[in-house]
């Protein structure tokens, strides 16, 4: 089964990365759902039920297929590498894919939300949202090429550098858009 193993490492990194496109991509999607909201009656209309369906396709045909086949071949990764569950690096990563399938179920909600009409968010808030998906996505990638010899209080002031670039950009795009 080892033969296989740099198979099986590769479909998993293939359908990781097609998991993030999706986490990606839907956020922005519900960003102009929800502004197509102010949008006149027709454009509204028309908007609307265009960009429920790019979500339904993008969220169903390619993210939640690519999350579950990302899952399986990582599971068989560990079967075939257990003891990789015994290194500090392997925890923590696990850690941020805990955050990472919780980050999944909730833009999960905010999909269901928007695919029955219900704006609860606005499109400020999903612009931060949208930066929930890099932010594992550093963690998880650092995590895996440094392993031990990456710096845990190095790595978590990166991180909420990083946390706090985002905000800032997105508040100078936010201050952007305002007086355009």
């Amino acid at each position: 089964m080892l033969e296989y193993y740099n198979y099986i490492k590769s479909l998993h990194l293939i359908f990781v990365i097609t998991w993030f496109a999706g986490l990606f991509y839907i956020p922005r999607i519900f960003i102009y759902h929800i502004e197509a909201q102010e949008k006149t009656a027709v454009e509204r209309d028309i908007l609307s039920v265009q960009l429920k369906l790019m979500a339904k396709r993008l969220w169903y045909i390619i993210t939640w297929p690519s999350a579950i086949l990302a899952s399986i071949f990582a599971f068989w990764l560990l079967y075939l590498m257990p003891s990789w569950l015994n290194q500090d690096w392997m925890l923590i990563k696990l850690f941020f894919v805990g955050l990472l399938y919780l980050y999944h179920y909730k833009t999960h909600q905010i999909f269901k939300e928007l695919q029955n009409d219900e704006f609860r968010h606005s499109s400020f808030f999903m612009r931060i949202w949208n930066e929930g998906a890099t932010l594992i996505l550093f963690a998880v990638v650092f995590l895996v090429i440094l392993k031990s010899s990456f710096h845990w209080i190095f790595g978590v002031l990166s991180i909420v550098g990083l946390a706090l670039l985002l905000m800032l950009g997105i508040r100078i795009y936010k201050r952007f858009r305002k007086d355009k």
